[in-house]
């Protein structure tokens, strides 16, 4: 199962109002588990970005003015998202902005399904801040470095909070390593390490200390129960 989940940011609030999409980021989610392929670009929006959004994300049409149209990068975008549900949180803010962006360079708008994190946070957490920071508290995801808005850093986190919102955290962890002992081939040659001379891990010294230190316990004390073990095993 193939999911993306996908954040934007913009000039604005409402794209009636002229307002633009400047940042896209997406991270492909397969079984609940992020595959490491993600999608990100910054966008001129051939506009100002107004002072109160750029206190939210930080992005300023002098550092956005170099960067590429929408037009030139939707295939890019659309290739990535292909036909799979969406994953955002108030997704219909996000793909409000993105079919306006869509429709204004002569495409057709998404039809992906919608899959909308405040809206599953509402119903397991009636009455609860729900915000995307409220969610990584509740979830002791590590949330520092989000000092403002970024599309990219708030996928990385969503991706973590939908995992949890699912509940599908330990399926995800389960995924996660069968994935790595599946397809973990080591190029570590350990023919280099094998007949290595490595020194004692404790000295003569401490040995004998320790010996000592046995001595002083009881009949009864775990240590002489491993070391009378220890050495019948040693004389069968």
């Amino acid at each position: 199962m193939r999911q993306v989940v996908l954040d934007t940011e913009t000039t604005g609030l409402r794209p009636s109002e002229g307002h633009r999409v400047i940042e896209i980021a997406a991270i492909e989610i397969i079984d609940y588990l992020p595959t490491g392929k993600t999608y990100q670009q910054y966008i001129n929006p051939q506009r100002d970005v107004p002072d109160s959004s750029f206190k939210v994300h930080g992005l300023s049409y002098e550092f956005l003015k170099d960067k590429p149209l929408f037009e030139h990068i939707v295939s890019g975008f659309l290739e990535f998202l292909g036909t799979d549900p969406i994953i955002a949180h108030n997704v219909d803010f996000d793909v409000g902005f993105l079919n306006y962006e869509l429709n204004t360079c002569g495409k057709e708008s998404l039809k992906n399904d919608k899959i909308d994190t405040v809206s599953i946070a509402r119903e397991k957490f009636p009455g609860q801040s729900v915000s995307l920071d409220a969610l990584c508290k509740r979830f002791a995801i590590d949330n520092k470095q989000r000092e403002k808005h970024s599309a990219t850093i708030d996928t990385e986190l969503l991706a973590r909070v939908y995992i949890e919102l699912m509940d599908a955290r330990e399926l995800s962890l389960d995924l996660s390593a069968k994935s790595v002992t599946a397809n973990s081939t080591s190029s570590f040659d350990t023919e280099k390490i094998k007949d290595r001379n490595l020194a004692p891990r404790i000295s003569d010294q401490e040995k004998k200390l320790h010996e000592e230190f046995i001595q002083t316990l009881g009949e009864h004390s775990i240590w002489k129960k491993i070391k009378q073990s220890k050495n019948n095993h040693t004389s069968e």
